[in-house]
């Protein structure tokens, strides 16, 4: 059984959101992304509201195991901070109160985790985010690759329950058969096995230069 997470790049204007699948193999594939978008005329409330909606109707359109978002890292301008955080604050309202837990990581963990460098830059992790699921052509705008490398990064790394990448509580005693399947086979996969995935993503993201 699959796992299914829901992938979210947060923001007001532009709020990517993608749902992916991933194999315990890791081997993963893509179920659908989209942009949920307001424009910055338009009043704070109603922009709350539509990306509100936006995820509302994609958690339960496409009924996910996990919700991983972008967290908040550091940003020059207040604006941003601020935008980011009230998405943020939206969808773990909606993932909450559908029970469905939550886990947070930052840019440099997600490139880490999809381009074997935490380094990289968006480019590659479009590039290899096309890789990944054998897409026929990169996923766009930016907005959408990121959403889907999200969601990625945590079916491959998780968020352990009292981790920093966990935003959720109380989930750890009720998982879901394809959460405890994850749970194990991450398990098994930490150490040696990570390092080695780690190596080949940054294998192919060398011949893919």
């Amino acid at each position: 059984m699959p796992l299914r997470v829901v992938g979210v790049d947060p923001g007001l204007t532009r709020c990517g959101l993608s749902a992916v699948d991933v194999e315990r193999t890791r081997s993963a594939s893509l179920v659908d992304v989209t942009v949920v978008g307001t424009a910055s005329t338009v009043a704070l409330d109603q922009r709350v509201l539509a990306i509100a909606d936006g995820i509302e109707a994609w958690l339960d359109r496409h009924a996910p195991d996990a919700v991983a978002i972008e967290r908040v890292f550091t940003y020059t301008n207040v604006s941003n901070v601020m935008g980011t955080a009230q998405a943020m604050g939206v969808v773990l309202a909606a993932a909450a109160r559908r029970g469905i837990p939550v886990g947070l990581h930052t840019p440099t963990e997600v490139k880490a985790a999809v381009t074997g460098s935490g380094q990289a830059d968006k480019a590659t992790v479009t590039a290899m985010v096309t890789k990944i699921l054998r897409l026929a052509e990169p996923p766009k705008p930016a907005d959408a690759a990121d959403a889907i490398a999200i969601a990625l990064a945590h079916a491959w790394r998780g968020a352990a329950p009292g981790s920093l990448a966990a935003a959720s509580s109380g989930t750890a005693g009720g998982l879901t058969p394809a959460q405890r399947a994850w749970a194990q086979a991450q398990a098994k996969a930490s150490g040696g096995g990570r390092r080695a995935e780690e190596a080949r993503l940054r294998a192919l993201a060398k011949r893919g230069r």
